[in-house]
Parts: C-alpha cells; sequence; structure tokens
C-alpha cells in the first residue's frame, strides 16, 4: 500500500515522484499567496485563478525547453524529453514562459502587465523556494566535494551517493555543497522583503516589485550558480550567471526609466492609482447579490451588505417600528370592536320598533271595526302605553349594561 524509494513513493500502486510533488505544492501555495495578494494592485481573485491557468502549463514548458536546449547531449530518444519526473526543469526558463503566460493574460483580458507582474513575483519566489527541495531527492543542484570532515554536515553539504559530474574527485559519491539549499534559503529572505514591500505599501511606482525581484534573486543566483558542479553552459560561461546579470541590470534600469517617466509627470505612481484600483474592488463587490443571515439573539432576518456595510442601528430602528405597528394594530382592533358593538344596537332597536309598529297596526284595525265595543278600545288603547313603557325600560337597561 506504502512504500518510500529515494525518488518517490508509492501510494496504493501508484509511484510518485517527489520532485513533480514538491514543485505541485510550490505552485498551490504560490497561486494562494497571489490570490491574497491581488488586492493591492486593483485585481480579484477570480482574475489570479486565470492567471495561473495561463501561467503555470508555460511556465512547465519553459523550464523544460530551457533546459533541454542546454542539454541536448544527455537524451538518447525524443521520448526522454518528457521525462520530467526524473528532474531537468531550469527555474529560468519557467521564469520566461511564465512571463509570456502573463503577458498573454494582459493581451487577452486588458490588464495591466506590471500590475500583473507585481502580484506574481512573491508567488513565484515562493514556488522557487520551496521547488529547490525537490533537488534534495533527486540529488542534483550541488556544488563541489566537500573533502573537510569538518564541514561535511547538512545545511553546509549533503551526502550524494551517485555523483556524475565530469571531474569530481569525490569518488561517485560524497559530501558536496548543498547549494540547492543555499538557494531555497535566499529565496525564502527574498519573498519575504518583497510581501513586506508589497503589502506595506512601501514603493511607489508600478512594476518596481518586479523589478527588486529581478536584482535580488539575480544577485544570490549569481553568486550560487558559481558554486554548482551541473550548471548549463554556453561556451564556457555559465547560462545561469549570464542571464542572472542581465536580469540585475534590467531591474535597475526599469527602476531609474520608471522614475524618470514619474518626474515628468507620464507616469502615475502607486498612490495616484489608487482610486482606480478601488473602483475595481468596489465594481466587484456591486455585483455580489446580498445575503440573509438570522441573528442569533432576536431571531430576525438581517439583510448584510457584502461590501462590508454593518448598520445595528437600522436594525434598532426596525425593532422600534414594528413596535409601533403592532400598537397601531390593537387601536385599530379596539375601534373596529366598539363600532361593532354599536351597529348591533341600532339592529336591535330597529327590530323592537318594527315589532311596536306592527302591534299598532293591529289595534288600529281592531279599533276601525265598528262592531268592536267601546270597552275593548280602551283595554287596547292602555295595553299599548303599556308595552311602550315596557320596551323604553327595557332598552335603556340594555344600553346600562353596555
Amino acid at each position: 500500500m506504502f512504500g518510500f524509494y529515494d525518488k518517490y513513493f508509492t501510494f496504493f500502486g501508484i509511484d510518485i515522484a517527489y520532485y513533480g510533488l514538491i514543485i505541485a505544492i510550490g505552485m498551490g501555495l504560490g497561486v494562494f499567496v497571489a490570490c491574497k495578494n491581488a488586492k493591492f494592485r486593483g485585481l480579484k481573485t477570480e482574475d489570479l485563478i486565470i492567471v495561473a491557468c495561463y501561467v503555470l502549463p508555460l511556465a512547465i514548458i519553459g523550464a523544460r525547453i530551457y533546459y533541454v536546449i542546454f542539454s541536448l547531449d544527455k537524451y538518447t530518444s525524443f521520448w526522454q524529453v518528457f521525462e520530467i519526473w526524473n528532474g531537468g526543469m531550469a527555474i529560468y526558463g519557467g521564469v520566461i514562459g511564465g512571463a509570456i503566460g502573463i503577458l498573454l493574460y494582459c493581451l487577452i483580458h486588458k490588464k495591466n502587465f506590471f500590475d500583473v507582474a507585481d502580484i506574481a513575483v512573491p508567488s513565484l519566489i515562493l514556488g522557487q523556494a520551496i521547488g529547490r527541495w525537490g533537488n534534495f531527492f533527486n540529488q542534483e543542484a550541488y556544488g563541489f566535494y566537500v573533502d573537510n570532515p569538518s564541514m561535511q554536515w547538512f545545511p553546509f553539504s549533503v551526502y550524494i551517493d551517485r555523483c556524475v559530474q565530469d571531474g569530481c574527485t569525490c569518488g561517485g559519491s560524497g559530501w558536496h555543497l548543498a547549494t540547492f539549499f543555499y538557494e531555497s534559503l535566499w529565496n525564502i529572505i527574498t519573498f519575504a522583503i518583497l510581501m513586506y514591500l508589497l503589502r506595506k505599501n512601501k514603493l511607489k511606482l508600478r512594476g518596481s516589485l518586479m523589478s527588486l525581484y529581478l536584482i535580488i534573486y539575480g544577485t544570490g543566483r549569481a553568486w550560487i550558480e558559481g558554486l554548482r558542479m551541473d550548471s548549463l553552459y554556453i561556451g564556457s560561461i555559465r547560462t545561469s550567471q549570464l542571464l542572472s546579470i542581465l536580469l540585475i541590470i534590467f531591474g535597475i534600469g526599469f527602476i531609474i526609466f520608471s522614475y524618470i517617466l514619474h518626474k515628468k509627470g507620464k507616469k502615475k505612481s502607486l498612490a495616484e492609482l489608487q482610486p482606480y484600483y478601488q473602483a475595481n474592488l468596489a465594481t466587484e463587490n456591486d455585483k455580489k447579490p446580498k445575503r440573509t443571515k438570522r441573528n442569533k439573539n432576536n431571531e430576525q432576518q438581517v439583510i448584510i451588505d457584502m461590501s462590508g456595510v454593518n448598520s445595528p442601528q437600522n436594525s434598532e430602528k426596525n425593532e422600534d417600528e414594528r413596535n409601533n405597528s403592532e400598537e397601531q394594530t390593537i387601536d385599530i382592533s379596539n375601534k373596529n370592536n366598539e363600532s361593532d358593538i354599536k351597529d348591533n344596537d341600532i339592529t336591535e332597536n330597529d327590530n323592537i320598533n318594527t315589532t311596536n309598529d306592527g302591534d299598532k297596526n293591529k289595534e288600529l284595525s281592531k279599533e276601525s271595526n265598528p262592531e268592536v265595543s267601546e270597552f275593548r278600545k280602551n283595554e287596547t288603547l292602555e295595553t299599548i302605553k303599556d308595552n311602550e313603557i315596557s320596551n323604553q325600560a327595557e332598552n335603556k337597561g340594555k344600553k346600562n349594561k353596555k
């Protein structure tokens, strides 16, 4: 199920190379850091994810092509060119491929190249620092043989048991300068410097962070490359040393040129670009839908604006308005009940009066008959009066009760 070997480990029957795994981890962390830094140049997380889709494939291809071009004598067949799990990727080729990827992204998506580059370089140097440990497992990128026993300790030196470098006096195995570790440590320090300058807004112009990467990394690489035994050459010149010197010159020249343009008013400072950056981020926040969230204290629906605006005062105001509305509802209900009672009284009085009128009509009809005796007429009149008196008394009693 599991097994650990020099260059790879087995996971459920699948051989996974340490070299490839470490590079993948470095890429993943690089993308994560870039997404966190995006806002400092007015970019969004989605922008950096799209950038990664351009940069990472081209960086891998560029790193491999660069190495193969300067090491053609190591390959006996065409298919060996694709065996990247065995090592053989040059970081400068990856930098060139990644730069091409950023340029394509900016041309297609209408972004500023130097904004994207400033966000990319801290992630790039972090990925380089992590990726160098892949050289440890592949036993490559090491330096001269260390024959002094007092210096044969890690991380100053590293033991190589398969040394294949021409002219080495180790006899095929022995302690060598751990140049991969030197570069990894240098890259971590560079990463810390770039992150500090970016997140504290210590730089004034676009592209300055990119230029500092070229200068700081190029300086360390030019020195460390001189200690290695497996360098790539153009004639008698170490390729990476030459390229490092050229990048240092370019970085210094770019900073000077940008400063001159700024003094002439032809290039805006980062402070002047902040409203533009904030507008880009605000536009994205406005597109985000508002979410409803239930408050645990009063169990009522509270609207939360995704732009970060919190309004507890509005919540208290809504509570007061709701209480006032409930009081008004109770008052209206009471008034309606009183109105219903009055309507019932009026209806009952109308029914009583209608009954009395009917009785009166009957009595009058009897009085119109000449055959009715005088005694009957008097008795009828007295009865009508008594009924009227009793009805009035009954109505007064009902009103007093209500």
